[in-house]
């Protein structure tokens, strides 16, 4: 290696991993990934370490929720979850609440969950249900789908009163992909432009034609920026999944886009260059053999020649899945069907649009106490396009010492993301007792993470 090119690679952030880079890998799928894949948009963002006080203090949380989560788009339920006039769901985050809900025309509103009489939460925290008009418990005053004040008991002590005076104060809402935002800042941008790249890369997906599966409700031991950084990574997965085996990293693309997306891709089923000993294509699907689809009992079938592991196993998983949601998955490409696409919205909403792993991730912050946070996790699969879908299931509610195991449409996930939390518990306690009162990142696999604080800086020092 000659001496310049030595001295470009040694620059911070340019740093990587042995072997293809993730774009180079999927090229040699036998079918077109979506554009999107192919794109690459990494920068180095800096190496300076992060305060843990920026975990564990509640000033900082505080801060957030004052500056932060009042301005900021943030997904409070799919359009399923209010299909009818009438239908409701409540968004709670800190001491902000908001009553989303389809009025009588089909248009969907949200309203600031407080009755403008004397201030009466009008419906229960994280409820849902179908009602007439939202009708206060403590008075009485009853206001109409579209938030219009309809009745004050003894109006005639309420001269001052009128619908144009007290009626509910709408929050902000948009409409994106079957998911319902909310936004409580009158002035803040408009969801299109929040959204950045994520419309023109999910236009494969048809996310808007899925329907929520599973959806299981966690409260975590440890606050929601490090809950969320917990996913971020790829970096993990030798040590926390596999049990310190050797070259088990997949390869990763990490993406930054302007202004509130991040992202990574990971291969599943492409040789890894860390082996110091390649396996053959056949090696390759009998690791894969039974993880996502087909059971692991049966034999690892012969691979054709001239077919890669990655290929032949994803055509299997399409049949698999195409058996059991009665659909044809034919159309979906071999990076769609098999790799780990994880999408990230500033601030707390993940999506993977792939087909085997279907997960959306939301995570809230504990209003009281900023070493806890609230996980919810769906899975969304595709609506069969002759059939009705299944109304969205009842949260599983878990506890911090309750099993993911417990939650079946999880499946075989459910040890994985035990293996998460525990993790998670560890670093709340590490914030604490860590001299060096900081942690130190990754220039290039942990720059997501890196992203997300510089995002709540941008508001905090606004």
């Amino acid at each position: 290696m000659n001496q310049r090119l030595k001295a470009s690679v040694q620059r911070p952030g340019e740093a990587r991993a042995p072997g293809p880079t993730y774009q180079e890998a999927i090229l040699r799928d036998n079918s077109t990934p979506p554009p999107a894949f192919l794109e690459y948009s990494y920068e180095f963002a800096g190496d300076e370490d992060i305060p843990y006080s920026h975990y564990t203090s509640k000033e900082h949380l505080n801060q957030e929720f004052e500056k932060l989560w009042p301005h900021v788009w943030q997904m409070a339920c799919r359009e399923e979850h209010i299909p009818e006039p009438g239908d409701y769901h409540v968004y709670d985050i800190g001491t902000l609440s908001a009553i989303v809900t389809r009025t009588e025309s089909g248009e969907i509103k949200a309203f600031y969950n407080a009755c403008m009489h004397r201030g009466t939460a009008l419906k229960d925290p994280e409820s849902s249900g179908f009602c007439e008009n939202f009708k206060c418990p403590f008075h009485g005053w009853t206001y109409g789908l579209d938030g219009t004040l309809l009745d004050v008991p003894e109006d005639w002590d309420f001269p001052h009163v009128s619908a144009e005076t007290h009626s509910l104060r709408e929050v902000r809402v948009g409409l994106w992909a079957g998911f319902v935002f909310v936004n409580f800042d009158d002035g803040a941008e408009s969801l299109e432009s929040y959204l950045g790249v994520l419309p023109e890369h999910f236009k494969d997906f048809h996310i808007e034609d899925r329907y929520i599966e599973t959806h299981v409700s966690k409260r975590l031991p440890v606050n929601w920026k490090a809950a969320e950084e917990a996913f971020m990574e790829a970096y993990h997965v030798k040590e926390t999944h596999a049990g310190g085996m050797d070259y088990s990293e997949p390869i990763t693309t990490y993406d930054v886009f302007p202004e509130n997306v991040n992202r990574f891709i990971h291969t599943v089923g492409s040789p890894n260059a860390r082996r110091p000993t390649p396996l053959t294509e056949q090696e390759l699907l009998a690791q894969m053999w039974g993880r996502r689809g087909p059971d692991e009992s049966s034999g690892v079938p012969e691979l054709p020649e001239g077919m890669t592991a990655r290929d032949f196993y994803a055509n299997v998983v399409k049949q698999q899945l195409g058996k059991i949601y009665d659909q044809d998955f034919s159309s979906y490409s071999t990076a769609q069907t098999l790799d780990s696409i994880e999408y990230f919205l500033f601030p707390n909403m993940f999506i993977f649009p792939g087909l085997s792993l279907p997960m959306v991730y939301r995570f809230r912050p504990d209003p009281n106490d900023p070493d806890y946070s609230r996980f919810d996790l769906y899975f969304l699969r595709p609506k069969h396009p002759e059939k009705e879908p299944p109304p969205p299931p009842e949260p599983l509610y878990l506890e911090i010492e309750d099993s993911y195991t417990q939650a079946e449409g999880l499946g075989r996930l459910g040890p994985v993301y035990d293996q998460d939390t525990d993790n998670m518990a560890a670093q709340t306690r590490g914030f604490k007792t860590c001299r060096r009162g900081a942690q130190t990142l990754g220039n290039y696999q942990e720059v997501r993470v890196r992203h997300v604080h510089k995002r709540v800086r941008d508001f905090l020092d606004r």
